[in-house]
């Protein structure tokens, strides 16, 4: 038995695709900053946070390390630097290193 598809059927089938358009514009996604966070504890001083954000921070100021110092103090914690992951990590783990008491690194 011979089936014959209708015109209907047949003309669908041999349709051409279209294909979408594709964009020439490439889409630049940027890695996200992280942030590197100190927390107040019960055992540092303030010499010891200042004297750490001064040596291991790069570019920090000894007033802004004090001004973060206090930040850590009175509110529990500061943002003492945000930038690419890797360095982030680096300072976030020197700290560390150094005794003073740090948040996750977290996304920016």
């Amino acid at each position: 038995m011979v089936t014959r598809l209708s015109a209907a059927v047949y003309g669908m089938a041999t349709a051409p695709t279209i294909a979408p358009e594709r964009s020439t514009q490439a889409t630049r996604k940027l890695y996200p900053n992280y942030k590197v966070i100190v927390l107040n504890d019960d055992f540092n001083t303030f010499e010891h946070v200042h004297n750490c954000l001064v040596k291991y921070i790069p570019g920090m100021t000894s007033d802004r390390a004090w001004e973060l110092t206090n930040q850590v103090h009175y509110e529990g914690q500061a943002i003492v630097w945000i930038g690419p992951q890797e360095p982030a990590e680096l300072y976030h783990q020197q700290l560390h290193r150094a005794g003073l008491t740090m948040a996750p690194l977290e996304a920016a």
